[in-house]
């Protein structure tokens, strides 16, 4: 009896953490191609004006980045100018929760069907790598190594905390820009 009452406040805590790590994530992969020459090559690859979603199928929370020219996102939030390039689709919100709260890499959720992707897969592999990237900085390495499918040996500590902190700088100056708009 006590399980029935307590599942519709788990599926709520959930979906409002999935929401809320989208907008970080949103906010950190803008800040993360402005800080890191890494994800800026991997980006400048992509098509000016290139559209990435991340989202929960199917009407849930999303994320939606532009690419703009030289390897540096926009965060538009959830809203589209214009239809989507490519959309990383979770089909449940439990599924986006293991993945956005790093029990399991994202690469584990596409292989166990979790996720969709609509668009081009090479550009789905080239995002990944730019979120395995913002995972390897932002996170603690220990909680990175179970998000990413692989750690970036290259990353030292010095890099990641000075990068780490511009990022959350950035992230943080974002949502005081945002709030101050609305």
């Amino acid at each position: 009896m006590l399980a029935k009452r307590i599942q519709p406040m788990v599926f709520q805590a959930r979906r409002l953490y999935v929401e809320l790590m989208f907008q970080v994530m949103g906010r950190a992969l803008q800040a993360v191609s402005e800080v890191d020459s890494a994800v800026q090559s991997e980006a400048v690859a992509l098509p000016k004006g290139f559209l990435f979603e991340m989202m929960v199928m199917p009407a849930g929370s999303k994320l939606i980045v532009e690419h703009i020219g030289n390897g540096r996102f926009h965060y538009h939030g959830d809203k589209a100018p214009r239809p989507i390039d490519l959309s990383i689709q979770f089909k449940h919100i439990a599924h986006a929760f293991l993945v956005l709260s790093f029990q399991e890499k994202t690469s584990v959720a596409f292989a166990n069907d979790r996720m969709l992707v609509d668009g081009d897969i090479s550009y789905a592999v080239r995002m990944t790598r730019v979120l395995n990237r913002l995972e390897a900085f932002i996170l603690p390495k220990l909680v990175a190594k179970r998000a990413v499918k692989e750690y970036p040996a290259s990353l030292h500590l010095p890099e990641k905390l000075i990068s780490a902190a511009r990022i959350y700088l950035k992230v943080a100056t974002n949502f005081v820009e945002t709030a101050r708009a609305s």
